[in-house]
């Protein structure tokens, strides 16, 4: 199966949004497209919206672990929502969200990075 990456901005926080499966096929293309935003759009903030990722492997962990970095190494705040079970057991057997905050829905996930500014 493939990936869609969706991109919008809502003032200084990227939403990114990924539909289809985030492994290794896709990982890199997610990144770039993340890194790529980031610098260009000129957000802080990283949101990413995972109602419609219905699988991911270790390269979609490392992917968001890594953005997660890159964007707190810049001074912002990363946060996820809207997380399915399957992907959700995966992100809670590595661990993932000993430092990474989730939201029920993206609303809430943007207010926190926005308050975070």
């Amino acid at each position: 199966m493939s990936l869609t990456v969706s991109v919008r901005n809502s003032r200084n926080v990227l939403i990114i949004g990924l539909v289809g499966e985030l492994d290794h096929h896709t990982a890199t293309r997610v990144r770039e497209t993340i890194d790529r935003e980031l610098v260009g759009g000129g957000a802080e903030h990283l949101v990413i919206n995972l109602a419609q990722l219905d699988f991911m492997d270790s390269s979609g962990l490392g992917v968001l672990l890594g953005r997660f970095k890159k964007v707190a190494q810049n001074g912002g705040k990363m946060s996820l929502c809207r997380i399915k079970p399957s992907v959700y057991r995966l992100m809670e057997m590595s661990g993932l969200f000993k430092v990474m905050p989730i939201y029920e829905d993206e609303h809430s996930a943007i207010q926190a990075c926005e308050v975070a500014s």
